[in-house]
This record gives structure tokens, C-alpha cells and sequence, in this order.
């Protein structure tokens, strides 16, 4: 199991911002194996298609290379310009394989750990230059593996070497026999078969390496459970920062809640414990709205603002405490309480009238389920 520095095992799986930091430091998986894999199957291709084509071209260029007027070895000036016209002849004819192996000598790593550009890795680092961490890589569990990788390329790639040639060595030795021309073609069409049955053994490499870098990835970045806890922090908060937010935001809403008391038709309390402020405007309401509620000192202030601005405050402990377990704020009021909360708005209708017969209802229904807060929440919920 793996342990950083203050010795605890890394056991959790490294998080996004793990990944994402290590990506920006250019720690991303790549396979070297793969990538020659690619570069050489890619170069022995090309010649197997087109190798022929390209040894005409070149063996033309040579000929004409090799064909000089006699005034030219003389000449100074056309000398250096008809070798560099040469040389840009042969450049020319290789560029579509260079091209091609540049491409795939980028797209190797891309498929491996996708594309990256990391400036922090391209940035120069002294510690680089110190010798005694070059001697403890140079005898790292890692250089044993690199060693380990490179002998076992030499063994494979001698043993399918030493087998392709042996298949062939008929064909070798007839090659002496055949005309000086039909014998170079015939050559350079087995040596390039050869070079791609030799590139093709480095799969078995490439498969082994492939996900054991991949694996090898993870593990580095696997973090430990405080490191896991630190990240937390730092992503979230430190419990008593998010603590202090979310007072802050409690005394933001509640500030806005109080300033809703005012708009209020009537305010229902408990009558010291609950209190909530109730709004019906027929015009553009289907039902009375739940402006404000609270409980303690909350509900002390929601009656104090209530007096304050002259709003009507009616004791109905059980509708308040009803209304405050089953309403949030600015919803309209639950089915279940339709017929209590009428009965008292129209009391409140009646005060306002300077009614004098006007008293207090007393039938104001409410169902024993709205009165406990886990009951009033699936009363809600089904009466919506």
C-alpha cells in the first residue's frame, strides 16, 4: 500500500481536482513502449505500401545526384546550390513519411492520457540539476522497472528477430544468385516485411505497459483520508466558515421575511411561541399566502411589527403551529387549513368593518396530522 511522507496509507481514490491539479503540473499517464509501438508499426506501413514508390524516387535522385558536368566540380558557386537543390529533392520525397510519423508520434500519448499542455512542467526546475537526486533515481524502484522493460524488449525483439531471419534464410541465401537489380529490390522488400513483423513484437510490451502506467497513474495520485479532508476544506469551507455563511444568509432571509410583515392581513400566533402573518387578495390570489413565520424570538418580533403597523394578531395556537410545520414561505396554505383560515380572515374583515356583533370563532378546524412537523409535511405534500 502506498504512504506519503508522514507514513499514512493512501487508500482513497484520487478526487477531480486531484486529477485536474495533477494535469496542470503535466502528471498525466503516457507509455513510452506504446509510442515507439506506434512510430515504428506507422514507418513500416508507409514502406510497405509506398516503399516501393520511394525507393524509385530516391534511386532516380541518386542517379541524377551522381550525374554532374564535368565544369560543375569547378564551379564554386553552382557546386553549394546544386547540392542544396539535391538535398531539398530527397526532403521532399520523405516529407509525406515524416509527416506521418510526427503525427503519430503525437497522437501515441493523446490516446494514452489525452492531450495536454502543462507550462509548470515546461518551467525549469533546479532541484533537476541536483546529483545526488539524479544517483537516487538512477537506483529508484522506477529505473529497476524502466531496466526491467528494456530487457525484456532486447529478449523479445532478438528471439522474433532471430525467427523472422530464419524463415527467410532460404531466400537469403538465393539472393546471390538473382540479377544485381531484381537482388537489391527483392532485399529491400524483405527487410521491410522484416521490420514490421520485428515492430509488431513490441505488443506484447506495449499490452503489459499500457495498463500497468495507467495503473501506476492512479496509485501516485491516491490520497490519504486527511489529505481527503483537506481537500474537503479547502473545496467546501472549514465547517465553522460554512457555519457563519449560513448565519449570515439565515439573518439575510429573515430580514426579508420581516419586511413582508407590513403587506400582512392578519398575524396568527400561539400565542407566544408561533406566529405567522397571512395575505389574501382575491384578485390575484386562489388562496391566503404565508408571508412570515417564526418561532421564540422570531415570532416575538413578527408580533412586534404587527403592532407596529396596526396588523390585526389573533391567538389560534393550533392553526399557527398547523400552518408553521406545513407552509414555507410565500406558498399558499394547505387544503386542510382552507376552512380555519377563512373562518378567521373573515373575522378580521368584520374588525376592520368596526363591526359590533363581530366575536372570535371557535370552530376552527384543524387536523391532528398538521400539528406534528413530520405528519404536516405529507399533509402538505398531498394536499398540493
Amino acid at each position: 500500500m502506498a504512504e506519503n511522507e508522514n507514513g499514512q496509507e493512501k487508500t482513497e481514490e484520487p478526487t477531480a481536482k486531484r486529477q485536474r491539479e495533477a494535469r496542470e503540473k503535466g502528471q498525466v499517464p503516457r507509455s513510452r513502449e506504446f509510442n515507439t509501438l506506434t512510430v515504428l508499426l506507422a514507418g513500416a506501413g508507409f514502406m510497405v505500401f509506398f516503399g516501393g514508390h520511394l525507393g524509385a524516387q530516391l534511386a532516380a535522385q541518386m542517379a541524377d545526384g551522381f550525374t554532374l558536368e564535368r565544369e560543375l566540380f569547378y564551379d564554386t558557386q553552382r557546386l553549394l546550390p546544386y547540392l542544396a537543390s539535391q538535398i531539398g529533392r530527397a526532403l521532399q520525397t520523405l516529407a509525406p513519411l515524416f509527416a506521418l510519423l510526427f503525427v503519430v508520434a503525437l497522437l501515441g500519448p493523446i490516446l494514452i492520457g489525452g492531450a495536454n499542455f502543462s507550462a509548470q512542467a515546461m518551467a525549469p526546475k533546479l532541484d533537476k540539476l541536483n546529483p545526488l537526486k539524479g544517483i537516487k533515481r538512477q537506483f529508484s524502484a522506477q529505473a529497476l522497472l524502466e531496466l526491467g522493460k528494456t530487457l525484456a524488449k532486447f529478449v523479445i525483439v532478438s528471439l522474433v528477430a532471430g525467427m523472422v531471419l530464419w524463415s527467410v534464410s532460404d531466400e537469403l541465401l538465393h539472393l546471390g544468385e538473382e540479377p544485381l537489380k531484381e537482388a537489391i529490390f527483392h532485399t529491400a522488400d524483405m527487410a521491410v516485411w522484416i521490420f514490421l513483423l520485428v515492430s509488431a513484437a513490441l505488443v506484447l510490451i506495449a499490452a503489459v505497459d499500457v495498463p500497468f502506467q495507467l495503473w501506476n497513474h492512479n496509485k501516485q495520485l491516491r490520497m490519504t483520508r486527511q489529505e481527503l479532508k483537506d481537500e474537503y476544506k479547502e473545496t467546501d469551507g472549514k465547517p465553522e466558515v460554512k457555519g457563519r455563511i449560513r448565519q449570515l444568509q439565515q439573518e439575510m432571509a429573515s430580514r426579508r421575511m420581516m419586511a413582508e410583515v407590513p403587506k400582512a392581513d392578519v398575524v396568527i400566533t400561539n400565542p407566544t411561541r408561533y406566529a405567522v402573518a397571512i395575505v389574501y387578495e382575491p384578485a390575484r390570489m386562489r388562496a391566503p399566502r404565508l408571508l412570515a413565520k417564526g418561532v421564540g424570538e422570531v415570532a416575538g418580533a413578527i408580533r412586534a411589527l404587527a403592532d407596529e403597523h396596526d396588523i390585526i394578531r389573533v391567538e389560534a395556537p393550533r392553526v399557527a403551529r398547523a400552518i408553521y410545520f406545513t407552509t414555507d414561505l410565500g406558498e399558499e396554505i394547505p387544503g386542510g387549513l382552507f376552512v380555519a383560515v377563512a373562518r378567521i380572515l373573515a373575522y378580521v374583515y368584520q374588525l376592520k368593518r368596526h363591526d359590533p356583533e363581530v366575536s372570535m370563532p371557535t370552530d376552527l378546524p384543524v387536523p391532528d396530522e398538521y400539528l406534528d412537523p413530520r405528519e404536516a409535511a405529507r399533509a402538505a405534500r398531498g394536499n398540493r
